[in-house]
């Protein structure tokens, strides 16, 4: 819960400082007390933010940051607490900055709730891309007022004097000329479908460029960082400029253009379930493990929730970017790509009464360049219905980016790994046939119309629903169960019969389990989950 937060605080606020600073900059949010009922990340936002605005670094702020819950009767409520979410049908963190007196959007966050499914069936009106765009516009209200509180907060206790830095990003123009006299090899070089051809020809530009450019005798002697730095405008710069004139991307497609995709479930024979889901040089392998309820995940946070029964798990090895590199702990981004993935799924996932298992799904991702999140979300779909799992609805999920030159905007469908890199937006939607389940929002923009929101999410529903066909060309319904799967079924007894059921010491309930071979558990309003290798096993026990 730290990690993510930490990401959310972080995502706004990075953008927002000048171009050129590198000064290491640490921002601590500590919180002093938590009262169990309001959430504290959307609080740590507007304080990081305000802290900034006193400290006198060269950020362009004050950033706001609010929550809004969807009510089940179509409602966004801001600043909601804890009970208000869980009562919601969706939720957004949205955070924004204001330019020319309206407030733009920077940073979106949001997901379906675990009850949403059933709200929805019982005539709760459904997240749509037109819901979520009046969220937006609602949340440009909460975010003015914390802009304008930090305003009078700087006018009110003062800010420190500005602190002396130099931009690390200074090149003269002469460099930048030079540079500029390889524009052609420097497009010819960013262009093709494969990455790894790609990525050695862009390596083998840049040593050249610097060897011309700053070896011994040359005019940038001892120069190489500015070299470098003006590399990447001219780069960044011809990429776009491609884009713009004659609509082509990179790997030559055009904006609205997807990358080849398939699908494919039952991969390992030994898993319970499993899902290969594939986007141009994007794959990603996930696997489902079924178990007992109690096998579920105890959380100690600071917020009311206490355990967990559906868990995603997302790993990134260096080998899926083609590359070497140190395998630890697992880093903040992974944290943060698993849970975008986790939240996608949550309302589709049946209940504990529904389909009493605990389940852990881990994506491994083999391949990347573009979107492992979204592709995780897709091959998370794939694993579960392979499972056996009733779900109730299959989710597919999309990256879109986006370009703005001069007026023009731009808005690609299943961005590269350098389109993220050199574009403007990273907006990633989640969702089934009918209605959103999660997206996540980015820009390095001041700010995005809303015309050009609510067109990307147009662009990005068109994308979801191609690739929901291709998935279910693989799979369209939950199959049966794995035979390796642990069977699970539940019996419902008096409470004033637990006592017999487990025995003096627990001898009865051990007695049964050593007779069977099966798992036991009893709650404490008199339910039993009985759980085996195979159903005649749990049905002895029974």
């Amino acid at each position: 819960e730290a990690v993510l937060t930490c990401r959310l605080i972080d995502r706004p606020l990075r953008p927002s400082f000048a171009d050129g600073y590198r000064n290491e900059t640490q921002v601590v949010a500590t919180i002093i007390g938590a009262d169990q009922v309001n959430p504290h990340d959307v609080v740590a936002m507007n304080g990081a933010s305000a802290a900034l605005m006193l400290s006198g670094l060269p950020f362009d702020g004050p950033i706001g940051a609010v929550r809004l819950a969807y009510s089940v009767d179509g409602r966004w409520i801001p600043y909601p607490t804890y009970t208000e979410i869980e009562e919601a049908t969706f939720q957004l963190v949205v955070a924004g900055r204001a330019v020319d007196g309206d407030v733009a959007i920077m940073m979106v966050e949001g997901n379906g709730t675990e009850k949403a499914w059933g709200y929805y069936e019982a005539g709760a009106p459904k997240v749509t891309e037109a819901v979520i765009a009046e969220g937006l516009a609602a949340s440009k209200t909460w975010i003015g007022e914390s802009i304008e509180l930090q305003r009078r907060l700087a006018a009110e206790a003062g800010v420190r004097e500005p602190l002396a830095w130099e931009s690390q990003l200074d090149y003269g123009d002469d460099v930048l000329a030079a540079v500029e006299a390889y524009r052609s090899d420097i497009a010819a070089a960013n262009s093709g479908a494969d990455k790894t051809a790609r990525n050695a020809a862009t390596s083998a530009l840049r040593d050249r460029i610097v060897g011309d450019l700053t070896g011994e005798g040359k005019p940038f002697e001892g120069q190489t960082k500015q070299v470098l730095n003006a590399l990447r405008s001219v780069t960044k710069q011809a990429i776009r400029q491609r884009l713009v004139d004659e609509g082509i991307r990179i790997d030559g497609r055009g904006p609205r253009d997807l990358r080849p995709v398939s699908a494919q479930v039952g991969v390992v024979d030994t898993a319970h379930g499993t899902g290969l889901f594939q986007r141009g040089e994007t794959q990603v392998l996930n696997v489902l493990t079924l178990g007992m309820p109690r096998m579920d995940q105890m959380l100690d946070t600071l917020s009311l929730q206490t355990k967990k029964r559906y868990m995603h798990h997302y790993n990134m090895p260096p080998y899926a970017n083609g590359e070497t590199g140190r395998i630890g702990g697992t880093k903040r981004r992974e944290v943060g790509h698993g849970m975008l993935a986790e939240r996608a799924l949550l309302p589709v996932v049946p209940s504990l009464e529904e389909w009493p298992y605990a389940l852990r799904l881990v994506s491994e991702v083999l391949s990347s360049n573009g979107s492992t999140s979204m592709g995780s979300v897709c091959a998370s779909s794939l694993s579960l219905m392979d499972g056996g799992v009733p779900i109730k609805a299959p989710v597919s999920g999309i990256a879109m980016g986006l370009v703005k030159e001069g007026d023009t905007f731009i808005t690609l469908t299943d961005i590269l790994g350098a389109e993220d890199a050199f574009g403007d937006m990273d907006f990633k939607v989640a969702g089934t046939v009918e209605f959103v389940t999660a997206l996540q929002l980015d820009t390095k923009l001041d700010g995005i119309p809303a015309s050009v929101l609510a067109a990307a999410l147009k662009q990005a529903r068109d994308a979801r629903l191609h690739i929901l066909d291709v998935m279910m060309e693989a799979i369209d319904t939950p199959d049966e169960m794995s035979p390796n799967a642990p069977r699970i079924i539940t019996v419902k007894i008096p409470v004033d019969k637990i006592g017999e059921v487990i025995g003096p010491k627990g001898k009865m309930i051990n007695q049964i389990q050593e007779d069977t071979g099966a798992e036991i558990t009893i709650e404490d309003d008199g339910t039993i989950y009985i759980g085996a290798s195979d159903g005649p096993a749990a049905e002895a026990a029974r």
